[in-house]
């Protein structure tokens, strides 16, 4: 390899010398400035910035008073339902016990707390003229500056006091009261500042006697303070030496100092940065001006919150100064497309296309290195740096000297896109435009000589610990080379990054960003497959894309650089990625709100993450390098205090009370409620839960409301939860009840009474169909009385009528014959049955004629049995008896007569018993005997062949929808039940006059003649 050894001698450092000094880094690089003004709703001449115990932001204007959540600026004419007594409002304290006291401009003083409000004025011993600020003291007093003098008042106390004339302090105008770490009290009084000594009772002017406002106390412990005009003094309880004149130190109409103890001064145009206390001029990077985002000239107040943020109030707006977690290397001229790489020692070696190769620190101080531009750099497994750039590849062989391999005439001038060493120590170099090259005995051969590898741009390159390297193409292609050996890869092997932008060999693991996202490789698994990761939790949202820098630190975190901004993976979740690389995992995101400007390179140069040798991560962007220590990220541990802000329904707001009742018909609610995190209100994270209704906790995805419509009437618990931008959460939250009172339509009693309509209406229905059913049977009931009726006449006016001529006829010849003739004997004889059948034959017409039977059945039946059966009948009434509908008593009675008729002729029984049961559900008929009993096979046929009285009496039953029951066995009794529905048994519909009635009683009376005329 021919090599040309160059070493930076005292001509070239004279040129580029050592920085000497380190570049201060721009306040706007320190800080994420945010400006609010009329157009976002905030307020504007604000006088005064407080902030209440449960995370409020509160700012005092002559146009009212105003609260902040990070996110909305709202107009407070209420406070806890108590109003304002003026909007003009120029003092504010919060003290520790969570009340907020306000001071306004035309006197007067409020006190909003837990238990109310409470009002200060004249009455209550307060000066009746402009409250200028309040304060507290470290016993808890608390002291109002007005216009005319100062009060104060005890803890406890009802009214103010106001110093006397020995005190030693005038009663003039007093501004502003302050308390030092000592405990020592300064007040800025017109004419001077005057203090007083813990326990002391009369106040001593001090030095210099000037008058001066705007007091601050110094991380020393000196005290500060401003004419209001330009000059800043440092004051002392004692005049100096030779009572010499005051001096100035610093410009400034009001002077400030941070936590960190930084000092800040108003002036009429800008807000300054003092890099060191009582420093003079301030430079222009230093300043936060109207030109450079300033909400407005005039700043005019300086508020530090509980989070560290910084506030400043201005004549047209509020602005935010929050600290960067990310540190934005300082710089005189912008980078371009930088490359990275590092030196060791802490240092990074950084070059661009406008800057030569330097060393820089992350303060921005930096030590020339060569005077050459590099497209790319890799570190070689013996540590040894490799730059490239289009004269050829260039190693660092210490600090300033390097060597150079030059590029072959065909390749001079192209761009090096990326370098790696194979397993035998053989350089591989992509080079823009041309492709792949292995540099072997000082030769550059493409592709190395084998085939396979592809012509696209080769991204990428590294080597895993098998010594095969591997080659990120464009277009979604990756190729390994092993030995001899070409092996390429793409989205049959699951490979869906886009154009392949960053390789990271991780163990056994080969860790690939590309366009479109990052995926994983098992390099010990068979066959290889690219499994891709997918973020968890609120980072899915923004995903991963263009992902050109991977960096695994020796704590095992995983980092990723790309479009989306910085992306870091906890090491215990990078373990369970790497075990389980299908579920999605946890991560966290660094963005511009941290400090980092712009985006990675998507191209050249690549890896846009480096961790130096410090452990300390590096970013390049576009045109700036930033660095974070991953060790002492500055978190947020504060829980941020959760409120539920209003509960509006049907056009209305309500207060979020700790529970709310709505009127009827009120079913769509919005819920508003807020985080007070006032660093990151983009990052605050929510979830919320309507109890009764939402059976899982819901994310709003930003908002910070909830809405539900069409809910229910009934009682629900709704909590929020919200969590800071470092995920600290808190868990306890926010609650309202929420009441939603019901319609009648939606009442018990409603539904009850909806119950017992329908109740009604079934039972309605139920006789609507008892009648039909009844009036049915009776129809039923008429046709079979009519067709017995015109058999019985069939019969009468046929058989009867000969049978009656013939018995005639043989009695007219019998009393021809002798009386004592053996002929006649037998003929009268043979009169005498055809006499019996006659009577028969009229007993059956009669029964079909018969269409009505007493009204008093059991009476009737009880008749009949004992006429029939006389000392072997018994009849048993069950049950309070009941008036049974005609057609029912008509076909009981009948059925009931010829079982009582069957057990007469056919049962030899010396017992037979008729029960007529009246059950409340049930009537009942039973006829029993102990007799004879029925053969089986007429008990099991249920009738006896050529006789038709069982079948009869089943018929009669099923027609009126009863049930008929016959037991029988041979030698042992019959029994005979007749079942039907009480309900069906005692309907009683209207029906018409029988027609037939007549005709019946006219065959009765006939065949009763003719009996009788027998």
């Amino acid at each position: 390899m021919s090599k040309a050894v160059l070493a930076c001698g005292a001509g070239l450092l004279a040129l580029t010398p050592l920085q000497a000094a380190t570049p201060a880094s721009p306040l706007l690089s320190d800080y994420t400035h945010t400006a609010w003004n009329g157009l976002n709703g905030a307020p504007i001449d604000v006088h005064k910035i407080a902030q209440t115990s449960d995370g409020w932001l509160w700012a005092a204007t002559p146009a009212g008073l105003f609260r902040f959540d990070g996110v909305h600026f709202e107009r407070m004419d209420r406070i806890q339902g108590q109003a304002l007594r003026s909007n003009n409002v120029m003092g504010l304290l919060a003290p520790p016990d969570g009340s907020l006291w306000v001071g306004y401009r035309l006197g007067g003083v409020s006190v909003f707390g837990p238990q109310g409000v409470r009002h200060f004025g004249p009455a209550q011993g307060l000066p009746d003229s402009s409250v200028w600020s309040i304060a507290q003291g470290p016993d808890g007093t608390v002291w109002v500056a007005t216009s005319a003098s100062m009060a104060s008042l005890a803890p406890g106390a009802a009214q103010f006091t106001t110093p006397d004339q020995t005190s030693g302090l005038a009663h003039t105008l007093v501004r502003q009261i302050l308390f030092d770490r000592a405990g020592v009290q300064w007040v800025s009084a017109q004419g001077g500042v005057y203090f007083r000594a813990p326990g002391a009772s009369r106040y001593t002017q001090a030095w210099p006697r000037l008058d001066l406002m705007a007091m601050a106390q110094g991380p020393d412990g000196s005290m500060w303070a401003c004419d209001g005009l330009s000059k800043c003094y440092r004051m002392s309880m004692t005049a100096p030496a030779g009572n010499a004149a005051p001096r100035a130190e610093v410009e400034g109409n009001g002077m400030h100092f941070d936590r960190a103890g930084g000092m800040w001064t108003l002036r009429f145009h800008a807000l300054n940065r003092h890099l060191q206390a009582g420093s003079g001029a301030v430079p222009a990077a230093q300043q936060l001006t109207k030109e450079s985002g300033l909400s407005g000239p005039l700043p005019q107040t300086f508020f530090q919150d509980r989070e560290g943020n910084i506030w400043i109030g201005t004549s047209n707006g509020i602005d935010r100064l929050r600290r960067n977690r990310l540190q934005v290397m300082p710089v005189a001229v912008p980078f371009d497309q930088p490359m990275m790489v590092s030196a060791g020692n802490g240092e990074m070696l950084i070059s661009d296309s406008a800057a030569p190769l330097r060393r820089y620190r992350p303060d921005g101080s930096a030590q020339f290195e060569l005077a050459a531009h590099f497209d790319s750099a890799y570190r070689d497994g013996q540590g040894a740096i490799w730059l490239g750039n289009g004269a050829g590849l260039w190693r660092r062989e210490g600090p300033a000297r390097y060597s150079r391999t030059p590029m072959p005439p065909e390749l001079a001038g192209f761009p090096v896109q990326a370098m790696v060493h194979d397993e035998v120590q053989r350089m591989w170099v992509s080079v823009g435009r041309k492709g792949l090259y292995r540099i072997e005995h000082g030769q550059w051969r493409k592709h190395g000589g084998l085939a396979g590898l592809l012509d696209d741009m080769a991204m990428c390159l590294v080597r895993d610990g098998a010594g095969r390297v591997w080659v990120g193409y464009l277009r979604n292609q990756l190729a390994m080379i092993q030995g001899r050996t070409v092996q390429l890869f793409g989205p049959v092997q699951g490979l869906a990054l886009g154009n392949v932008l960053a390789l990271l060999v991780d163990g056994d693991h080969l860790w690939l960003g590309g366009e479109t996202g990052l995926a994983v490789l098992d390099l010990q698994r068979k066959p290889l497959q690219f499994q891709p990761v997918h973020l968890a939790g609120s980072a899915a949202g923004s995903g991963l894309r263009g992902i050109s820098g991977i960096v695994r630190t020796s704590a095992g975190e995983l980092w990723l650089h790309g479009a989306n901004g910085i992306t870091r993976i906890a090491a215990a979740d990078v373990v369970r990625l790497l075990a389980q690389p299908e579920q999605p995992v946890p991560a966290e995101q660094f963005n511009a709100l941290d400090g980092l400007p712009g985006l990675p390179g998507q191209f050249r140069p690549l890896n846009t993450v480096q961790a130096d040798s410090a452990g300390r991560l590096w970013f390049s962007t576009a045109s700036e390098v930033a660095s974070l220590d991953p060790r002492q990220i500055v978190r947020n541990a504060l829980v941020p205090s959760v409120q539920i802000t209003s509960v509006r329904a049907g056009g209305l707001d309500y207060p979020a009370s700790p529970a709310v009742q709505l009127p009827q018909n009120q079913r769509d609610v919005r819920f508003s409620f807020t985080a007070l995190s006032l660093s990151m209100p983009e990052r605050v994270a929510f979830r919320y839960q309507l109890q009764g209704y939402d059976k899982e906790w819901q994310d709003p995805q930003g908002r910070r409301e909830a809405f539900y419509t069409n809910l229910p009437p009934g009682s629900y618990r709704f909590i929020v939860k919200a969590a800071n931008e470092d995920g600290v959460w808190n868990e306890q939250g926010a609650d309202v009840w929420l009441n939603i009172a019901p319609a009648f339509t939606e009442t018990p009693l409603f539904y009850l009474l909806l119950a017992a309509a329908a109740l009604v209406l079934l039972y309605i229905f139920y006789l609507l169909r008892v009648r039909y059913l009844t009036a049915h049977m009776q129809d039923l009931m008429h046709e079979r009385l009519a067709e017995r009726a015109r058999i019985a006449r069939g019969l009468h006016d046929t058989l009867l009528q000969s049978v009656q001529g013939l018995i005639m006829y043989f009695d007219s010849q019998a009393r021809r014959l002798p009386s004592d003739s053996a002929e006649r004997a037998k003929l009268e004889q043979t009169l005498d049955l055809a006499d019996q059948l006659m009577v028969e034959g009229r007993e059956h017409i009669m029964d079909l004629r018969s269409e009505a039977i007493p009204d008093q059945l059991e009476q009737s039946l009880q008749q009949y049995g004992r006429v029939l059966l006389h000392e072997h009948f018994t009849m048993r009434v069950l049950g309070k008896p009941r008036v049974l509908c005609d057609a029912v008593r008509n076909e009981v009675h009948a059925i009931a007569r010829e079982a009582l008729l069957n057990a007469a002729r056919h049962a030899k029984a010396s017992m037979v018993v008729l029960e007529i049961d009246y059950q409340r559900e049930y009537f009942i008929v039973r006829v029993s005997d102990n007799g004879l009993g029925l053969p089986c096979h007429i008990a099991e046929a249920g009738q006896r062949a050529g006789h038709w009285g069982l079948v009869g009496m089943r018929e009669r039953a099923v027609a009126m929808g009863a049930q008929f029951q016959l037991e029988s066995a041979a030698g042992q009794g019959t029994r005979i039940e007749l079942r039907l529905g009480m309900t069906l048994a005692t309907a009683q519909p209207a029906r018409a006059p029988d027609a037939s009635a007549a005709p019946s009683r006219w065959w009765r009376r006939l065949l009763r003649g003719g009996v009788a005329g027998k």
